[in-house]
C-alpha cells in the first residue's frame, strides 16, 4: 500500500459516508426515516437491491470460488428472475395495498401478533448473524493480506456504517449505495481489463477463454442430480428460486428497498430491472476470477494464498516439508506454462488436466502440513485468491480503489442489513407492544437507537466470528436455515386460505427445529433447506388445520 492507494481508500469512504449524511438528513417522521419518503426511483431501487445483496464477501470470494472451481456457481442464481416476475405479481402488490412499514406486518392481517412476532424473530436471527459476517468478511481477510488489526478493523468498518445509516435511515441507504455500486462496477471492470492486458504477447481474451475451458474452468451447466453437487441447473433453479423468493420476498433487508418506491410500477420495475441484470453481473465478477486463473498460468502463485498460513508453516518444524512440495508446485507451473505456449490442441489437453490435478493434490497435501504446523489458521484460500491478486498485480492508486470496492461493498450491504434490522425492531416489536401511543419523533428516535445497537452487536459478532470454508457459502448457509420457513409462512397467507394462525404458528416451530436437525446432519445440501422448509411448514400446518377442523374454537 502505497501513499496514493491511502489517499483514494480514505478520500472514496469519506465520500460515502459524509455525502450519505448530508444528502438525507432531516428525516423527522417514521414514512420518511423507514421508508425513505416514498418516492425512490425504480433504477435507485434496482441499485439498492442489488447493492444489499452484493456484499463484500462477493467480491472477495466468487472469484476465488470460480479460481478453484470455474464458472459452474452462477448456476445459484438461475432462479433469480423467476423469483423477481413473481414478486413483482404477487408480493410487491400485497404490501402496497396494505401499505406497511415491514414484511411482517401483513402476517398480523393475515394470522395474528405471534405469527407476525415469530417471522420477524427468525429474520432478527438470520440477519443480525449475517451483519456480522458482512463486516468480519473483508475485515478478516484485509488484516491477513496487509496486517492490520481484525478488531479495529471490524470497529471502522461497523462505524462508518453506522454514522449515516443511523442518520438517514431508508433514504441514506439508497442514495449511498448508488455511489458504491458506481465505485464496484468501475473497480471490478478495470481490474478485469488490467488483467487482460498483462496476459503475454498473443494471448487475446479469445485464447484466455480456450486455456480456461482446457483446465475446467468453463463448464457453466451442469444438468446431474447428485446431491452432493453443490451447484446444478437443478439446484440454482429449484432450490435458487426458493431461496431468492424468501430473500427478496421475505427478508426486510430487501423488501424495504423497494417499499421506498414511488409506486407500485417502480417497485417492479426496480425488482426486474435487478433479475435482468444479476446473473450477467455473478457472471461477470466469475470471469474475472477466471481471468485471474489464466493469469496465473503465466506468473507464479503461492502453493497456499492466506498469507497467515505461509507464514505459519515457513516458522515451523514442517518448513523443509513444505519447501518440497513448493519446489514441486513451481515445476509444474513451469510445464504448464510451456504446454500452454505451444497451443491448446486436443493432443494436449489431458496433459494439461492432467498436470493440474497433480497441482490440486499438492496443494491437499500443503493444507494438511499447514494444520500440523498451526491448528488454528485457516488453510481454506479462496477468499484470499482475488485479493493476493489485486495488491501483487495491480499499480499505485487502483489498490486503493479496488480496496475501496470492498469496503464500499461491505458498507451497501450491512447498512441495509441494519436499516432492515432496526425497522422490524422498531415496527414488529417495539411499536407493536408498547401499550401508550407515541409520537412519529418517537419512533424515529428508538429506530436510530437500534440501528446503532444493531450495529454494535453486527460488530460484536464479526469480533467473535471464525472463518468458514467460503464466505459466500455461509452467509447462504444462514439464510438457508430460515428463509424456507419464513417462504412458507408467506405462501400459506397468501393462497392457503383455510390454514389459521395457530396451525401456522406451531407449524413454523416445528419446521425450524427439524430444518436445523437436516443441516446439523447434513443430509442436503443447503440450498434444498429452502424448498424443504418452506414444504414442511406448509404441510405441517395444513396437517394441523385439517385434523382440527371440526372445531372452529380450536385451530
Amino acid at each position: 500500500m502505497q501513499i496514493l492507494d491511502w489517499i483514494v481508500l480514505s478520500l472514496t469512504l469519506l465520500f460515502i459516508v459524509l455525502y450519505g449524511t448530508w444528502k438525507t438528513r432531516g428525516s423527522e417522521n417514521v414514512e420518511q426515516y423507514i421508508k425513505g419518503g416514498n418516492d425512490t426511483k425504480w433504477w435507485t431501487i434496482g441499485l439498492s437491491v442489488m447493492a444489499t445483496q452484493a456484499s463484500a464477501i462477493t467480491f472477495l470470494s466468487t472469484p476465488g470460488q470460480a479460481f478453484h472451481s470455474g464458472m459452474g456457481f452462477v448456476q445459484f442464481y438461475f432462479g433469480l428472475p423467476l423469483a423477481m416476475v413473481i414478486i413483482c405479481l404477487v408480493f410487491i402488490p400485497i404490501y402496497h395495498k396494505l401499505n406497511v412499514y415491514t414484511a411482517y406486518e401483513y402476517l398480523e392481517t393475515r394470522f395474528d401478533l405471534k405469527t407476525r412476532t415469530l417471522a420477524a424473530i427468525l429474520f432478527l436471527i438470520q440477519r443480525g448473524l449475517a451483519a456480522g459476517i458482512t463486516i468480519f468478511a473483508p475485515a478478516i481477510i484485509l488484516s491477513a493480506v496487509l496486517g492490520w488489526d481484525l478488531v479495529l478493523l471490524n470497529i471502522i468498518i461497523g462505524m462508518l456504517v453506522i454514522i449515516y445509516t443511523v442518520s438517514g435511515g431508508t433514504k441514506a441507504v439508497s442514495v449511498t449505495q448508488k455511489q458504491q455500486m458506481a465505485i464496484i462496477f468501475s473497480g471490478m471492470f478495470i481490474a478485469f481489463y488490467l488483467i487482460l492486458q498483462y496476459l503475454p504477447d498473443g494471448i487475446t481474451f479469445g485464447k484466455a477463454l480456450e486455456i480456461a475451458g482446457a483446465s475446467n474452468k468453463m463448464k457453466v451447466l451442469d444438468f446431474s442430480w447428485d446431491l452432493n453437487n453443490r451447484y446444478t441447473v437443478w439446484t440454482g433453479f429449484l432450490g435458487g428460486t426458493f431461496l431468492m423468493l424468501s430473500y427478496f420476498g421475505t427478508d426486510q433487508s430487501q423488501v424495504q428497498r423497494y417499499l421506498s418506491g414511488k409506486s407500485v410500477r417502480e417497485s417492479q420495475l426496480g425488482l426486474i430491472f435487478n433479475g435482468l441484470l444479476k446473473v450477467p453481473m455473478q457472471f461477470f465478477i466469475l470471469l474475472v476470477g477466471v481471468m485471474v486463473f489464466v493469469f496465473y498460468q503465466f506468473n507464479a502463485s503461492p502453493l497456499n494464498f492466506n498469507p497467515k498460513a505461509q507464514e505459519a508453516v515457513i516458522n515451523s518444524q514442517y518448513a523443509s516439508e513444505y519447501k518440497v512440495l513448493e519446489d514441486k508446485h513451481k515445476k509444474i507451473e513451469a510445464e504448464k506454462k510451456t504446454l500452454i505456449l505451444s497451443g491448446i490442441t486436443e493432443a494436449n489437453k489431458p496433459k494439461l488436466q492432467a498436470l493440474n490435478e497433480e497441482d490440486l493434490k499438492l496443494k491437499k497435501e500443503a493444507k494438511t502440513i499447514i494444520e500440523k504446523s498451526d491448528a488454528d489458521v485457516e488453510t481454506n484460500d479462496k477468499d484470499y485468491v482475488f485479493i493476493h491478486f489485486i495488491l501483487n498485480n495491480l499499480p499505485k492508486g487502483l489498490i486503493g480503489l479496488l480496496l475501496a470496492v470492498i469496503l464500499s461493498a461491505a458498507m451497501s450491504s450491512t447498512a441495509s442489513e441494519l436499516n432492515a434490522l432496526a425497522s422490524t425492531t422498531a415496527i414488529d416489536l417495539y411499536k407493536r407492544n408498547v401499550t401508550e401511543e407515541k409520537s412519529d419523533q418517537h419512533y424515529v428516535k428508538m429506530s436510530k437507537w437500534f440501528t446503532l445497537g444493531w450495529g454494535v452487536l453486527a460488530i460484536l459478532v464479526a469480533c467473535v466470528a471464525n472463518l468458514f470454508d467460503n464466505l459466500i457459502q455461509l452467509v447462504n448457509i444462514i439464510g438457508s436455515i430460515f428463509y424456507g420457513n419464513v417462504l412458507g409462512i408467506f405462501l400459506l397467507a397468501f393462497f392457503f386460505k383455510f390454514v389459521k394462525s395457530n396451525a401456522v404458528f406451531i407449524g413454523a416451530i416445528i419446521t425450524q427445529i427439524l430444518i436445523i436437525v437436516v443441516w446439523s446432519q447434513d443430509w442436503l445440501p443447503y440450498l434444498w433447506l429452502n424448498a424443504l422448509g418452506c414444504g414442511l411448514v406448509i404441510l405441517i400446518a395444513s396437517i394441523l388445520q385439517i385434523a382440527n377442523r371440526e372445531s372452529e374454537e380450536g385451530f
